[in-house]
């Protein structure tokens, strides 16, 4: 593993080593996307229906760096959460995380190896495509088939304008690809724009566009894969 690697303390902190950031009066609300950039290194935390992903990358060179994240939970200025996936560190997986967090005038602010880093706030979490979304639903030979629960599941978690999809099985510490960027959703149309892919960096730069609409918890796509492969999907809200 490269030294320069960029993790944050959220990471690699554990519940018994907390390095604590000098509190705010106010803590505000967690939910949205952040991110900033270090040197074309980008890193986006988006916050959504109590699951958590945070994505490093790197868009103009077309480089994944690593993705990690799971469901969780705040306490007063304390964020707490469990590893569902670890792209660098599979061992991680199943260990419950706990970090200091203040945020202030649209900046998040947390300690990153000893040292203070501050996010800006990306969007807050809104729009009607925001949340946790779980694929239980693929058209096969004409028909829509049902996708049953099981460890292995496939998320795709969006803010207000930022999504990231990821195929994981918690259960045996199997991950098996994600992708993400940022998305419209306007008029019955559901666009991405790729960002990074971890298993094809190729189709960094790709725009998708598919026809959606959101009825209830469940979300209803179609259109074309980024292989250009037809696809129509039923999602749903994960809770």
């Amino acid at each position: 593993m490269k030294k320069n690697i960029f993790y944050p303390a959220l990471l690699l902190t554990t519940i018994s080593s907390i390095a604590f950031i000098a509190p705010v009066k106010h803590t505000g609300d967690l939910k949205g996307a952040w991110g900033i950039n270090e040197n074309g290194k980008e890193t986006t935390v988006v916050f959504q229906d109590g699951y958590v992903s945070f994505s490093v990358f790197n868009k103009a060179q077309k480089l994944f760096v690593h993705t990690y994240g799971g469901p969780y939970r705040t306490e007063g200025n304390k964020l707490k959460y469990t590893i569902e996936y670890h792209t660098s560190d599979k061992q991680q997986i199943g260990s419950i995380k706990e970090s200091a967090f203040s945020i202030a005038d649209d900046a998040l602010q947390m300690d990153i190896n000893g040292a203070k880093h501050t996010f800006s706030r990306i969007d807050n979490g809104s729009g009607p495509l925001a949340g946790n979304w779980r694929i239980t639903g693929r058209m096969q030979n004409d028909k829509m088939s049902e996708i049953q629960r099981s460890d292995r599941k496939t998320l795709k978690l969006l803010s207000g304008t930022r999504f990231q999809w990821m195929a994981i099985n918690p259960a045996t510490k199997e991950f098996f690809g994600t992708g993400g960027g940022t998305y419209t959703f306007k008029d019955g149309k559901y666009t991405e724009y790729i960002e990074f892919f971890s298993r094809d960096s190729s189709r960094v730069g790709a725009v998708l566009a598919f026809d959606g609409k959101v009825e209830g918890d469940k979300w209803e796509h179609s259109g074309k894969s980024s292989k250009g492969d037809p696809i129509h999907e039923i999602w749903s809200r994960d809770k």
